[in-house]
């Protein structure tokens, strides 16, 4: 059954968070698609994964690249699957895949201070209930660590 968490962001920004889970991922083996609300996002994104730490970077590409399907990590601004993704993490104001299915885990990191984006998290919420998914509810603690709340 697909894994669904949702990541309630207050008090910081989707730039700090998304490349640690990404990380994660990576770490883990997972393929990951990430999608966005807009070309402009998608772009800067990109840029922001490859100098996000001194030190790192995370290679992935975006659906314009013609070895899309051979990245670890490939942005998005459709539901579409170009590398073949176990994981998807969804962005800005996208909603749930049709397809959510064929994802071990989605992802949905939402910035609880933007109304729409708080609506389309409900949204999905209520809509990854209708259809039978395992959802989780994260938010950060006083010390920014992520706690499982629902």
């Amino acid at each position: 059954m697909t894994e669904v968490l949702f990541y309630h962001l207050q008090d910081t920004t989707l730039e700090k968070v998304l490349p640690p889970l990404l990380e994660k991922s990576v770490e883990r083996g997972w393929r990951v698609a990430v999608q966005t609300g807009s070309e402009e996002r998608a772009e800067a994104l990109d840029a922001h994964l490859w100098t996000y730490r001194e030190d790192s970077f995370l290679p992935h590409g975006t659906w314009r690249d013609s070895d899309a399907m051979n990245q670890p990590i490939v942005l998005t601004m459709d539901d579409g699957n170009p590398n073949n993704a176990n994981v998807r993490f969804i962005v800005d104001t996208a909603g749930l895949p049709k397809d959510c299915a064929t994802y071990d885990r989605i992802v949905f990191v939402f910035n609880g201070d933007d109304d729409e984006a708080l609506g389309v998290a409900r949204a999905a919420w209520t809509d990854g209930k209708s259809r039978g998914l395992d959802l989780t509810y994260w938010q950060t603690d006083e010390r920014g660590r992520w706690q499982k709340r629902a």
